[in-house]
């Protein structure tokens, strides 16, 4: 197929790039051409436009049709029209990227199907992801426009520690200085590696049957927080993590970005129902345990000074929380 992806160089995108190529297709990327960490895959085309910009994009887009058009950085509903406007009768296919934390939160239920309700009352990136997918259902409705929306999970490459504060946590772990888990680090979550992802969306382009339909992609691992602090510790060369258990309510009266990814997603058990992506794309599984990536990523801190960055200014404020939390409950 000839798929154009919007974006098509981050964390989660660049393996699907990858799968894509590696599987035949012509892929084509839209972008303006300043990634640094993951470099264009050999055999992509790339048009230089940006998607903000609806001139440029059109100079850019030219008179290209395609099979399937994949926008990975599309946030809010104006976002939205503008693609509506770009891809209207260019395309057999449009795929949004939403996100899980788009469900129900916290869940009424769990594990959580394609059929949870969409409501996400703390954090604006969710709402603004849930009106984009309304607005993409409505012109389905309205005009027959081929939509899928696609939902990751916590989806992580090489590049990301996915733990909150990056290297930042690994460094002080390292130092035998305190890490914070939200909670009490039981809460259920899910990991996914991008690779893993990349099978099951790469396998959804072109699919007729997905067209009108909403999926997520996750790995059916499921882990505890204690557990993924853990295994990023051991992979890090730490054995013993000292892992400091704080409220989220506290965390986000100290940081309300920290706090509403917690209050508005990871603070609450997290499980998925991949029945549905598996059904029409039957190869998917998700085959790289946690572990593993972690070993990946530590790899990769470690293979260059550059990539290990220590925000000094989250350190004082985890020193902040632990300290208003140790004046209640001492240890």
């Amino acid at each position: 197929m000839k798929i154009l992806f919007i974006g098509g160089t981050g964390i989660i995108s660049s393996a699907c790039s990858q799968l894509a190529i590696e599987r035949g297709h012509e892929l084509y990327l839209l972008n303006r051409g300043q990634t640094t960490k993951r470099p264009v895959p050999a055999g992509a085309k790339v048009l230089h436009g940006d998607i903000r910009d609806r001139d440029s994009a059109r100079v850019a887009l030219a008179d290209h049709t395609f099979e399937a058009v994949v926008d990975w950085i599309a946030f809010t509903p104006d976002h939205i029209e503008t693609d509506l406007d770009l891809f209207r009768g260019r395309t057999t296919q449009y795929v949004f990227i939403s996100s899980a934390s788009a469900y129900q939160t916290p869940p009424a239920n769990v594990p959580v199907l394609e059929s949870t309700p969409l409501d996400n009352p703390v954090w604006l990136y969710s709402r603004n992801k849930i009106a984009c997918e309304e607005r993409l259902l409505r012109a389905y409705r309205e005009e027959k426009f081929p939509m899928t929306v696609v939902r990751p999970s916590h989806t992580y490459d090489k590049t990301l520690c996915p733990i909150e504060g990056g290297y930042t946590m690994i460094d002080r772990m390292r130092k035998g200085q305190k890490v914070i888990v939200h909670g009490d680090g039981t809460s259920l979550w899910t990991m996914t590696h991008h690779k893993d992802f990349a099978k099951g969306f790469v396998g959804l382009l072109g699919h007729n049957r997905a067209i009108g339909d909403t999926f997520h992609i996750t790995s059916d691992e499921v882990l505890t927080w204690d557990q993924i602090y853990r295994l990023m510790a051991r992979a890090a060369g730490v054995v013993a993590p000292h892992l400091v258990h704080v409220p989220s309510e506290l965390i986000a009266a100290y940081d309300k970005d920290w706090g509403d990814g917690l209050l508005g997603d990871k603070a609450y058990s997290m499980i998925f129902d991949n029945t549905k992506i598996k059904r029409l794309v039957p190869d998917y599984v998700a085959a790289i345990p946690f572990a593993q990536g972690t070993q990946e990523i530590v790899a990769w801190f470690d293979s260059d000074p550059a990539n290990r960055v220590v925000d000094e200014q989250l350190n004082q404020t985890i020193d902040r929380i632990l300290a208003a939390y140790e004046a209640v409950w001492p240890k």
